[in-house]
Protein backbone atom coordinates (compact mmCIF):
# COMPACT_ATOMS: atom_id res chain seq x y z
CA UNK A 1 0.00 0.00 0.00
CA UNK A 2 2.58 2.60 1.06
CA UNK A 3 4.62 3.40 -1.39
CA UNK A 4 6.77 6.42 0.41
CA UNK A 5 7.66 8.19 3.07
CA UNK A 6 7.76 11.68 3.76
CA UNK A 7 10.17 13.30 5.99
CA UNK A 8 10.04 16.90 7.44
CA UNK A 9 13.37 18.88 8.84
CA UNK A 10 11.03 20.60 11.64
CA UNK A 11 13.47 22.97 13.22
CA UNK A 12 16.29 22.84 10.34
CA UNK A 13 14.18 25.16 8.36
CA UNK A 14 14.38 27.75 10.51
CA UNK A 15 18.01 28.00 10.89
CA UNK A 16 17.83 30.97 8.48
CA UNK A 17 21.60 31.36 6.58
CA UNK A 18 22.73 28.36 7.94
CA UNK A 19 19.81 26.32 7.23
CA UNK A 20 21.51 25.18 3.80
CA UNK A 21 24.44 23.81 5.70
CA UNK A 22 22.23 22.07 7.91
CA UNK A 23 20.22 20.34 5.48
CA UNK A 24 23.55 19.18 3.84
CA UNK A 25 24.86 17.64 6.42
CA UNK A 26 21.85 15.75 7.47
CA UNK A 27 21.07 14.84 4.35
CA UNK A 28 24.69 13.29 3.55
CA UNK A 29 24.29 11.18 6.58
CA UNK A 30 20.69 10.20 5.30
CA UNK A 31 21.95 8.91 2.16
CA UNK A 32 24.63 7.25 3.76
CA UNK A 33 22.10 5.28 6.39
CA UNK A 34 20.19 4.04 3.98
CA UNK A 35 23.27 3.31 1.10
CA UNK A 36 22.94 -0.57 1.57
CA UNK A 37 18.58 -0.26 1.02
CA UNK A 38 17.58 -0.02 -3.20
CA UNK A 39 15.32 3.16 -2.13
CA UNK A 40 15.65 6.76 -4.11
CA UNK A 41 15.96 9.92 -2.06
CA UNK A 42 14.46 12.88 -3.23
CA UNK A 43 15.27 16.13 -1.55
CA UNK A 44 12.78 19.52 -1.38
CA UNK A 45 13.56 22.42 0.41
CA UNK A 46 11.44 21.47 3.61
CA UNK A 47 10.58 17.90 2.91
CA UNK A 48 12.70 14.27 2.02
CA UNK A 49 11.15 12.30 0.30
CA UNK A 50 12.37 8.19 0.09
CA UNK A 51 10.65 6.29 -2.85
CA UNK A 52 10.59 2.94 -1.25
CA UNK A 53 10.43 0.51 -4.58
CA UNK A 54 9.30 -2.14 -2.84
CA UNK A 55 11.53 -2.09 0.23
CA UNK A 56 9.41 -2.96 3.64
CA UNK A 57 8.63 0.52 5.04
CA UNK A 58 9.41 -0.96 8.48
CA UNK A 59 12.95 -1.44 7.67
CA UNK A 60 13.31 2.23 6.27
CA UNK A 61 11.61 3.65 9.70
CA UNK A 62 13.82 1.84 11.91
CA UNK A 63 16.49 3.24 10.42
CA UNK A 64 15.36 6.86 10.71
CA UNK A 65 14.91 6.44 14.28
CA UNK A 66 18.56 6.73 14.63
CA UNK A 67 19.19 9.89 12.03
CA UNK A 68 18.86 13.31 14.11
CA UNK A 69 17.60 16.67 12.91
CA UNK A 70 14.55 14.60 11.78
CA UNK A 71 11.67 16.03 12.87
CA UNK A 72 9.02 13.67 12.07
CA UNK A 73 8.18 11.49 8.98
CA UNK A 74 5.09 9.24 7.78
CA UNK A 75 4.33 6.45 6.04
CA UNK A 76 2.47 7.86 2.74
CA UNK A 77 0.47 6.92 -0.29
CA UNK A 78 1.53 9.01 -3.29
CA UNK A 79 -1.00 9.79 -6.18
CA UNK A 80 -2.44 12.73 -8.61
CA UNK A 81 -4.92 15.32 -8.04
CA UNK A 82 -7.81 13.37 -9.72
CA UNK A 83 -10.58 11.95 -7.19
CA UNK A 84 -11.08 8.96 -9.15
CA UNK A 85 -7.26 8.30 -8.19
CA UNK A 86 -7.54 10.21 -4.93
CA UNK A 87 -10.71 8.09 -3.57
CA UNK A 88 -9.44 4.48 -4.49
CA UNK A 89 -6.54 5.07 -2.40
CA UNK A 90 -8.08 6.99 0.66
CA UNK A 91 -10.80 4.43 0.84
CA UNK A 92 -8.00 1.35 0.96
CA UNK A 93 -5.65 3.38 3.07
CA UNK A 94 -8.85 4.13 5.42
CA UNK A 95 -9.71 0.25 5.73
CA UNK A 96 -6.35 -0.99 6.70
CA UNK A 97 -5.72 1.49 9.10
CA UNK A 98 -9.18 1.18 10.57
CA UNK A 99 -9.63 -2.63 10.27
CA UNK A 100 -12.83 -2.27 9.72
CA UNK A 101 -13.76 -1.47 12.78
CA UNK A 102 -15.88 1.37 14.33
CA UNK A 103 -13.88 4.38 13.70
CA UNK A 104 -14.36 7.64 14.35
CA UNK A 105 -12.65 9.45 11.68
CA UNK A 106 -11.68 13.15 9.96
CA UNK A 107 -10.12 13.81 6.67
CA UNK A 108 -7.04 17.19 6.95
CA UNK A 109 -6.15 18.43 4.02
CA UNK A 110 -3.51 20.66 3.55
CA UNK A 111 -3.35 22.65 -0.33
CA UNK A 112 0.25 23.78 -0.97
CA UNK A 113 -0.37 23.83 -4.08
CA UNK A 114 -2.26 27.16 -5.12
CA UNK A 115 -2.98 26.66 -8.27
CA UNK A 116 -5.95 23.86 -7.53
CA UNK A 117 -9.19 26.07 -7.70
CA UNK A 118 -10.64 24.49 -4.72
CA UNK A 119 -10.00 25.15 -1.17
CA UNK A 120 -8.61 23.09 1.50
CA UNK A 121 -12.06 23.15 3.44
CA UNK A 122 -13.65 22.51 0.16
CA UNK A 123 -11.17 19.18 -0.95
CA UNK A 124 -11.90 17.75 2.69
CA UNK A 125 -15.68 18.11 2.39
CA UNK A 126 -15.09 15.83 -1.22
CA UNK A 127 -12.70 13.58 0.08
CA UNK A 128 -14.76 12.72 3.68
CA UNK A 129 -17.91 12.17 1.35
CA UNK A 130 -15.96 9.79 -0.69
CA UNK A 131 -14.72 7.74 2.38
CA UNK A 132 -17.64 7.73 4.18
CA UNK A 133 -20.26 6.47 1.44
CA UNK A 134 -17.78 3.25 0.93
CA UNK A 135 -17.14 2.26 4.29
CA UNK A 136 -19.62 1.85 6.88
CA UNK A 137 -17.56 1.71 10.11
CA UNK A 138 -16.44 4.85 10.15
CA UNK A 139 -18.32 7.78 11.38
CA UNK A 140 -16.85 11.53 11.23
CA UNK A 141 -15.69 13.56 14.32
CA UNK A 142 -13.52 16.75 14.02
CA UNK A 143 -12.47 17.34 17.35
CA UNK A 144 -10.97 14.47 18.40
CA UNK A 145 -11.48 11.75 16.15
CA UNK A 146 -9.62 8.03 16.53
CA UNK A 147 -8.50 8.41 12.94
CA UNK A 148 -7.31 11.23 10.61
CA UNK A 149 -7.01 11.24 7.11
CA UNK A 150 -3.96 13.61 6.19
CA UNK A 151 -4.18 14.79 2.63
CA UNK A 152 -1.14 17.38 1.32
CA UNK A 153 -1.71 18.45 -2.20
CA UNK A 154 1.42 19.72 -3.34
CA UNK A 155 2.50 20.60 -6.97
CA UNK A 156 4.38 17.31 -7.92
CA UNK A 157 1.39 15.06 -6.26
CA UNK A 158 -1.23 14.48 -3.61
CA UNK A 159 0.10 12.60 -0.68
CA UNK A 160 -2.12 10.41 1.88
CA UNK A 161 -1.02 9.10 5.11
CA UNK A 162 -2.53 9.05 9.02
CA UNK A 163 0.44 9.27 11.51
CA UNK A 164 3.20 11.11 12.34
CA UNK A 165 6.47 9.12 13.79
CA UNK A 166 8.26 11.58 15.88
CA UNK A 167 11.96 11.71 15.26
CA UNK A 168 14.82 12.15 17.12
CA UNK A 169 14.86 15.94 16.60
CA UNK A 170 17.52 18.23 17.36
CA UNK A 171 20.36 19.11 15.33
CA UNK A 172 22.32 16.25 12.57
CA UNK A 173 25.59 14.94 14.55
CA UNK A 174 28.74 16.30 13.62
CA UNK A 175 26.97 20.09 13.13
CA UNK A 176 28.38 21.30 16.74
CA UNK A 177 31.63 19.95 16.60
CA UNK A 178 32.88 16.76 18.56
CA UNK A 179 32.61 16.19 22.47
CA UNK A 180 34.67 13.51 24.60
CA UNK A 181 32.09 11.44 26.55
CA UNK A 182 32.87 10.31 30.10
CA UNK A 183 31.16 6.54 29.83
CA UNK A 184 30.75 4.55 32.74
CA UNK A 185 28.83 1.34 32.78
CA UNK A 186 25.34 3.03 34.07
CA UNK A 187 22.52 4.83 33.32
CA UNK A 188 23.14 8.29 32.92
CA UNK A 189 26.30 8.69 30.50
CA UNK A 190 25.01 6.68 27.93
CA UNK A 191 21.76 8.59 27.76
CA UNK A 192 23.58 11.58 28.33
CA UNK A 193 26.02 10.61 24.82
CA UNK A 194 22.59 10.02 23.12
CA UNK A 195 20.97 13.70 24.46
CA UNK A 196 24.51 15.14 23.15
CA UNK A 197 24.55 13.50 19.57
CA UNK A 198 20.94 14.81 19.34
CA UNK A 199 21.99 18.21 19.91
CA UNK A 200 24.73 17.80 16.70
CA UNK A 201 27.50 16.61 18.80
CA UNK A 202 29.98 14.06 17.16
CA UNK A 203 31.27 11.88 20.11
CA UNK A 204 34.32 9.93 21.26
CA UNK A 205 34.00 7.80 24.35
CA UNK A 206 36.12 7.12 27.49
CA UNK A 207 36.48 4.79 29.71
CA UNK A 208 38.53 4.04 32.94
CA UNK A 209 39.28 0.07 33.49
CA UNK A 210 40.44 -1.20 36.50
CA UNK A 211 40.48 -4.73 35.44
CA UNK A 212 41.26 -7.40 37.40
CA UNK A 213 40.36 -4.94 40.10
CA UNK A 214 37.08 -5.24 38.48
CA UNK A 215 35.56 -7.84 36.34
CA UNK A 216 36.39 -7.89 32.91
CA UNK A 217 32.08 -7.95 32.89
CA UNK A 218 32.31 -4.15 33.63
CA UNK A 219 34.37 -3.37 30.38
CA UNK A 220 32.57 -5.64 28.13
CA UNK A 221 29.39 -3.66 29.07
CA UNK A 222 30.52 0.03 27.90
CA UNK A 223 31.57 -1.74 24.89
CA UNK A 224 28.32 -3.13 24.38
CA UNK A 225 27.19 0.30 25.30
CA UNK A 226 29.04 1.74 22.89
CA UNK A 227 27.89 -0.27 19.90
CA UNK A 228 24.18 0.54 20.87
CA UNK A 229 25.20 4.43 20.98
CA UNK A 230 26.88 3.92 17.65
CA UNK A 231 23.54 3.26 16.08
CA UNK A 232 23.20 6.73 16.44
CA UNK A 233 26.46 8.23 14.66
CA UNK A 234 26.50 8.96 11.13
CA UNK A 235 29.07 6.41 10.34
CA UNK A 236 27.60 4.02 12.59
CA UNK A 237 30.77 3.41 14.33
CA UNK A 238 31.70 5.70 17.49
CA UNK A 239 35.72 5.41 18.95
CA UNK A 240 36.01 4.39 22.26
CA UNK A 241 38.79 4.98 24.76
CA UNK A 242 39.90 2.63 27.38
CA UNK A 243 41.78 4.04 29.90
CA UNK A 244 43.47 1.54 32.50
CA UNK A 245 43.25 3.33 35.84
CA UNK A 246 43.99 0.21 38.20
CA UNK A 247 47.05 1.44 39.42
CA UNK A 248 45.93 5.42 40.03
CA UNK A 249 43.07 3.52 41.41
CA UNK A 250 44.94 2.03 44.56
CA UNK A 251 46.98 4.94 45.14
CA UNK A 252 44.04 6.93 45.29
CA UNK A 253 42.47 4.71 48.02
CA UNK A 254 45.03 4.09 49.90
CA UNK A 255 46.36 7.89 50.11
CA UNK A 256 42.85 9.63 50.36
CA UNK A 257 40.86 9.83 53.59
CA UNK A 258 37.79 7.96 52.33
CA UNK A 259 35.17 11.21 52.38
CA UNK A 260 37.53 12.36 49.32
CA UNK A 261 38.21 9.30 47.55
CA UNK A 262 35.75 9.56 45.11
CA UNK A 263 36.62 13.38 44.30
CA UNK A 264 39.92 12.45 43.71
CA UNK A 265 39.65 9.85 41.32
CA UNK A 266 36.87 11.75 38.92
CA UNK A 267 39.61 14.87 39.16
CA UNK A 268 42.09 12.39 38.21
CA UNK A 269 39.65 11.04 35.13
CA UNK A 270 38.58 14.64 34.25
CA UNK A 271 42.69 15.25 33.95
CA UNK A 272 42.75 12.06 31.23
CA UNK A 273 40.29 12.77 29.82
CA UNK A 274 40.92 16.21 29.19
CA UNK A 275 44.60 15.24 27.09
CA UNK A 276 42.74 12.32 25.37
CA UNK A 277 40.04 15.02 23.69
CA UNK A 278 42.75 17.24 22.81
CA UNK A 279 44.69 14.52 21.23
CA UNK A 280 41.42 13.51 19.41
CA UNK A 281 40.42 17.33 18.86
CA UNK A 282 37.34 16.68 20.94
CA UNK A 283 36.21 20.46 21.75
CA UNK A 284 33.44 19.76 24.84
CA UNK A 285 33.96 16.99 28.27
CA UNK A 286 30.45 15.31 28.26
CA UNK A 287 29.12 14.54 31.53
CA UNK A 288 26.24 12.31 32.48
CA UNK A 289 26.08 14.00 36.01
CA UNK A 290 22.91 15.30 36.96
CA UNK A 291 22.80 17.66 40.20
CA UNK A 292 22.21 16.64 43.79
CA UNK A 293 21.97 12.77 42.77
CA UNK A 294 25.47 11.67 44.20
CA UNK A 295 27.52 13.06 46.36
CA UNK A 296 29.75 13.49 43.85
CA UNK A 297 27.30 15.53 41.41
CA UNK A 298 26.50 18.69 43.94
CA UNK A 299 27.42 21.37 42.80
CA UNK A 300 30.79 22.16 45.15
CA UNK A 301 31.21 18.67 43.96
CA UNK A 302 31.45 19.23 40.28
CA UNK A 303 32.75 23.03 40.55
CA UNK A 304 35.77 20.96 42.70
CA UNK A 305 35.83 18.11 40.04
CA UNK A 306 36.09 20.04 36.81
CA UNK A 307 38.38 22.22 38.54
CA UNK A 308 41.06 20.12 36.61
CA UNK A 309 41.02 20.78 33.61
CA UNK A 310 40.13 24.30 30.93
CA UNK A 311 37.74 22.34 28.82
CA UNK A 312 34.18 23.34 28.91
CA UNK A 313 31.71 20.58 30.72
CA UNK A 314 28.45 19.91 29.38
CA UNK A 315 26.11 18.13 31.22
CA UNK A 316 23.14 17.14 28.93
CA UNK A 317 20.82 15.50 32.13
CA UNK A 318 22.02 18.74 34.71
CA UNK A 319 18.44 19.04 35.55
CA UNK A 320 16.89 15.83 35.17
CA UNK A 321 15.08 13.06 37.38
CA UNK A 322 16.23 9.45 37.34
CA UNK A 323 13.02 8.26 35.84
CA UNK A 324 13.18 10.87 33.20
CA UNK A 325 16.61 9.48 32.49
CA UNK A 326 15.49 5.88 32.74
CA UNK A 327 12.69 6.33 30.01
CA UNK A 328 15.23 7.41 27.32
CA UNK A 329 17.45 4.93 28.71
CA UNK A 330 14.57 2.45 27.96
CA UNK A 331 13.94 4.01 24.34
CA UNK A 332 17.53 4.10 23.40
CA UNK A 333 17.75 0.33 24.58
CA UNK A 334 21.20 1.10 26.85
CA UNK A 335 18.78 0.29 30.20
CA UNK A 336 18.86 -2.96 30.33
CA UNK A 337 23.03 -3.20 29.47
CA UNK A 338 23.47 -0.82 32.02
CA UNK A 339 21.44 -3.02 34.71
CA UNK A 340 23.85 -5.82 34.66
CA UNK A 341 25.68 -6.48 38.02
CA UNK A 342 29.01 -5.56 36.69
CA UNK A 343 31.08 -2.66 39.54
CA UNK A 344 33.13 -0.08 37.58
CA UNK A 345 35.68 1.54 38.94
CA UNK A 346 33.35 4.24 40.51
CA UNK A 347 30.93 1.75 41.81
CA UNK A 348 33.26 -0.77 43.41
CA UNK A 349 33.88 0.81 46.32
CA UNK A 350 31.45 3.91 47.61
CA UNK A 351 32.70 5.74 50.97
CA UNK A 352 30.65 5.05 53.79
CA UNK A 353 30.37 9.11 54.18
CA UNK A 354 31.68 10.72 50.72
CA UNK A 355 32.16 14.27 50.89
CA UNK A 356 28.87 16.68 49.85
CA UNK A 357 30.62 19.91 49.71
CA UNK A 358 34.60 19.05 48.94
CA UNK A 359 36.73 22.18 47.97
CA UNK A 360 39.54 22.24 45.61
CA UNK A 361 42.35 23.25 47.88
CA UNK A 362 41.46 20.29 49.97
CA UNK A 363 41.50 18.26 47.23
CA UNK A 364 44.62 18.97 46.14
CA UNK A 365 46.37 18.99 49.56
CA UNK A 366 44.78 15.16 49.57
CA UNK A 367 46.66 14.92 45.74
CA UNK A 368 50.01 16.15 47.11
CA UNK A 369 50.10 12.78 49.07
CA UNK A 370 51.44 10.93 45.58
CA UNK A 371 53.08 11.58 42.52
CA UNK A 372 50.34 11.02 40.24
CA UNK A 373 51.33 12.96 36.97
CA UNK A 374 53.88 10.57 35.77
CA UNK A 375 50.66 7.64 36.51
CA UNK A 376 48.47 9.93 34.17
CA UNK A 377 51.13 9.99 31.81
CA UNK A 378 51.19 5.88 32.01
CA UNK A 379 47.68 5.58 31.37
CA UNK A 380 47.20 7.75 28.36
CA UNK A 381 50.31 6.51 26.85
CA UNK A 382 48.93 2.85 27.71
CA UNK A 383 44.83 3.93 26.59
CA UNK A 384 43.36 0.98 24.68
CA UNK A 385 41.43 3.08 21.53
CA UNK A 386 39.05 0.58 19.40
CA UNK A 387 36.48 1.51 17.01
CA UNK A 388 32.89 -0.16 17.83
CA UNK A 389 30.47 -0.68 15.20
CA UNK A 390 27.00 -1.18 15.52
CA UNK A 391 26.66 -3.79 13.21
CA UNK A 392 29.45 -5.63 14.90
CA UNK A 393 30.03 -7.67 18.21
CA UNK A 394 33.15 -7.10 19.65
CA UNK A 395 33.43 -10.08 22.49
CA UNK A 396 36.32 -9.35 25.25
CA UNK A 397 35.23 -11.03 28.18
CA UNK A 398 35.85 -14.66 26.87
CA UNK A 399 39.91 -13.52 25.60
CA UNK A 400 41.27 -12.95 29.38
CA UNK A 401 40.60 -11.39 32.85
CA UNK A 402 41.83 -8.02 32.26
CA UNK A 403 41.10 -5.73 29.29
CA UNK A 404 45.10 -5.79 28.07
CA UNK A 405 44.86 -9.41 27.89
CA UNK A 406 41.76 -9.60 25.49
CA UNK A 407 43.36 -6.91 23.11
CA UNK A 408 47.08 -9.47 22.82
Amino acid sequence: MYDTIMIRYGDLVLKGKNQKTFREVLNRQLRRKVSHLPVTLEFQHDLIYIRLNDVDATDVIKILGTVSGLSSYSKVVKTVYDYDQIGPKAIELIRIESNGLPTTFKVDTKRADKRIPMTSLEITKKISGIVLSNLQNLKVDVHNPELTLYVEIRKDAVYMYVNRIPGMGGFPVSIAGKGMVLLSGGIDSPVAAYMAMRKGLEIECIHYESTPMTSIESAQKVIDLTEVLAKYAPESKIKLHLVPFQEIHEKIMFYTPDSYIITIMRRMMYRIASMIAQKQQCLVLVSGDSIGQVASQTIESMTTIQDVTNQLVIRPLATWDKNEIINVAQTIQTFAISNRPFSDCCTIYVPRNPIIKPTAKKAKAFESAFDYDPLIEAAVNATISVVLDAHEHLDIQSKGLTVKESFT
